[in-house]
């Protein structure tokens, strides 16, 4: 079975009441995701390993559903902090390719340079 998106993951249904996904690796074969979760009444942080080709729903499951391993609260600081520095580090990286691609560069300059004519008319 394929990668398992962890949005859909709302297993043991009687402790998930919400899930926000905050850090999400995708389909890689160790691909992982971190959640805000409704958890008993409470919010929570769950991880999970999300599953990828031919290595099942992921990890953790019960029962052939996918479920969290919730955190415990003192290491929810933590993780939080690491998964804000990776996502930064990513969106750099991002940026770092989008100004190497010089054709879109000039393309979004041409762009920026018409909203500017366009402000002053």
């Amino acid at each position: 079975m394929a990668y398992v998106n962890p949005a859909l993951v709302v297993a043991p249904r009687a402790s998930v009441r919400s899930v926000e996904v905050l850090h999400d690796t995708g389909a890689a074969e160790d691909g992982w995701s971190l959640a805000r979760l409704g958890w008993e009444g409470s919010i929570r942080l769950g991880i999970r390993w999300n599953g990828g080709q031919g290595s099942g729903i992921g990890n953790p499951q019960s029962r052939g559903n996918p479920t969290w391993f919730v955190l415990p609260q003192e290491l929810e600081p933590v993780v939080l902090e690491a998964v804000e520095e990776l996502a930064s580090q990513h969106l750099y990286a991002q940026y770092r390719e989008l100004a190497a691609d010089k054709e879109r560069e000039a393309e979004a300059l041409e762009w920026s340079e018409a909203l500017i004519g366009d402000a002053s008319a």
